[in-house]
């Protein structure tokens, strides 16, 4: 988006591909060792340790978002009504988005100054947001025949990709579950990663893609290298073509599933950006679109909150081996250190598969 204000869609091109390019190799790596050497004990070890700092990360994301996006009472029952229906109804992630949207919109008009993102006037009960100054080089007009533009061309680049492979090893096959799963995960990504994650899990989870422990690696390496977190959607793909190959080589399947899920996860960004960013500025002070995403951005917070619950009980309490103490010490010192002394995440999840080499191979 940065890109596209300065110096319009090639700009955007350029700051979108170079920020994606250097973790796509990285990741392509650590998804390899993760899954063709997780035998290896000082590997394994390492993984371990991984594992509770991940869950520490997610709760510091938790508190993070949470004390930016909900100033109000009202904001926190959004939070709650998304983590209830989510963790314990069980409602689709897509679902609860459009929901939280659709109660943002409705509840503007009588809380006005809850979901006001400028100056609230109490007494005219209007919400007033400075215009941002026009200092971009881009000047794109929101036009229909340039969304249209857009999306034309965006989709004849998904069509091509996601046909060759279609057609060339079958709509059952599992890089064509992938390029559809993936196309449609990107489109729900509100609120960031730590938001669709669990909806990405749960599916990848129960089409035999990966285990929750690997899923919890993924996250953990995805913290730990250069570009965006959802990078992690890369590993997913890796392990899940590597794991059900059909048949390719278990690598070959790997790389072309790690490749094909950057591909369709990011596509939908580009298009999103370059179709929509000149309708969102002209919209800028809009009430009725702030107060929509004013409810999505509260409900993430929920949405989270049962990421740092599923993932927490899935590490301190593994399935039919009880209490891990390791992991509870370590969540927690992890979580004070990520709190209170601000140490980097990228210093943490090194530290963290460190120690549980350490613990793993010399004290246990």
């Amino acid at each position: 988006y940065i890109g596209w204000r300065m110096h319009g869609t090639l700009g955007g091109i350029t700051a979108g591909v170079l920020f994606v390019i250097p973790s796509i190799f990285v990741m392509l790596l650590l998804s390899y060792l993760a899954v063709a050497h997780i035998d290896i004990p000082a590997v394994a070890a390492a993984f371990y340790g991984i594992q509770p700092v991940v869950v520490a990360v997610v709760i510091e994301a938790v508190l993070r978002i949470g004390k930016k996006a909900l100033k109000h009472s009202l904001l926190y029952g959004f939070a709650a009504v998304a983590f209830v229906a989510i963790f314990f109804l069980k409602i689709p992630f897509p679902y609860i988005i459009f929901a939280s949207a659709l109660g943002g919109l409705l509840m503007q008009g009588r809380f006005p100054k809850e979901f006001c993102k400028g100056d609230f006037d109490p007494q005219t009960r209007e919400c007033t947001i400075k215009d941002e100054p026009e200092n971009g080089k881009n000047r794109t007009k929101p036009t229909l025949s340039h969304l249209v533009k857009v999306f034309s061309i965006c989709f004849g680049l998904w069509i091509v990709v996601v046909g060759v492979i279609w057609i060339g090893f079958g709509h059952t096959s599992t890089l064509s579950h992938i390029a559809l799963f993936f196309s449609k995960a990107a489109f729900v990504t509100f609120g960031g990663a730590y938001a669709v994650l669990s909806y990405i899990t749960e599916v990848a989870v129960s089409n035999g893609w990966l285990t929750m422990k690997q899923m919890l690696i993924g996250l953990g390496l995805a913290e730990s290298t250069p570009g965006p977190l959802i990078m992690v959607t890369q590993y997913v793909g890796f392990l899940g073509a590597w794991h059900l190959p059909g048949e390719l080589t278990p690598l070959t399947a790997g790389i072309l599933g790690a490749l094909i899920t950057t591909y369709v996860t990011f596509l939908p960004c580009f298009f999103f950006i370059f179709a929509g960013a000149p309708f969102i500025e002209a919209m800028a002070g809009n009430q009725r679109l702030q107060a929509a995403l004013t409810g999505v951005t509260a409900a993430v917070v929920g949405v989270v909150l049962n990421l740092a619950v599923w993932f927490g009980y899935k590490v301190i309490l593994p399935s039919g081996e009880g209490l891990d103490v390791y992991a509870l010490v370590s969540a927690i010192i992890s979580l004070l250190l990520l709190q209170k002394y601000h140490v980097p995440i990228q210093y943490m999840v090194p530290l963290g598969a460190v120690v549980g080499m350490i613990w793993k191979l010399f004290i246990l």
